[in-house]
């Protein structure tokens, strides 16, 4: 695989575009990779709702600090997340997280089927119409949505 996109890079320069098809579970998949891997920080393209989830993450006290930066590439500017992991006792803050909405299959919950994740040690965070939120908080506002993600 690496040898296929050296190559790629070699015949398209530095102009080599990804595309991402599930943004969300990228930036939650590479926070899950940087804390097994006892990393300090994570970094990662910015958007809205990125910071919005970890936002949620830092007030359930699964992350310590999120920062927005912004770096010059080729005469502009890209925006990017710089998310501090949290640890304790030299175990990280996140145990697991278990990506639930994926782009072949969304999961939508309604107000009256959120249920506790973990018996209360853990979040499930919830794409609602006010926000992005985590389950206890769409619970206690009435509000359904798109299950984004379970973290314990």
């Amino acid at each position: 695989m690496k040898a296929c996109s050296r190559e790629l890079k070699n015949l398209l320069g530095n102009n080599l575009i990804i595309f991402m098809t599930d943004p969300i579970s990228d930036m939650l998949i590479r926070i899950k990779n940087a804390q097994m891997a006892k990393k300090e920080q994570v970094l990662f393209p910015y958007s809205k709702m990125k910071f919005a989830v970890a936002t949620v993450l830092k007030e359930s006290g699964f992350i310590n600090d999120i920062e927005k930066r912004s770096k010059k590439l080729n005469k502009s500017e890209q925006d990017y997340l710089n998310i501090t992991l949290k640890y304790q006792d030299n175990e990280g803050a996140i145990s697991d997280i278990k990506i639930i909405s994926k782009p072949s299959r969304r999961m939508y919950i309604k107000a009256s089927e959120i249920r506790a994740v973990r018996s209360g040690y853990g979040i499930m965070i919830v794409s609602t119409s006010k926000g992005i939120m985590t389950s206890k908080n769409a619970r206690k506002e009435k509000l359904g949505g798109e299950a984004l993600c379970e973290v314990w």
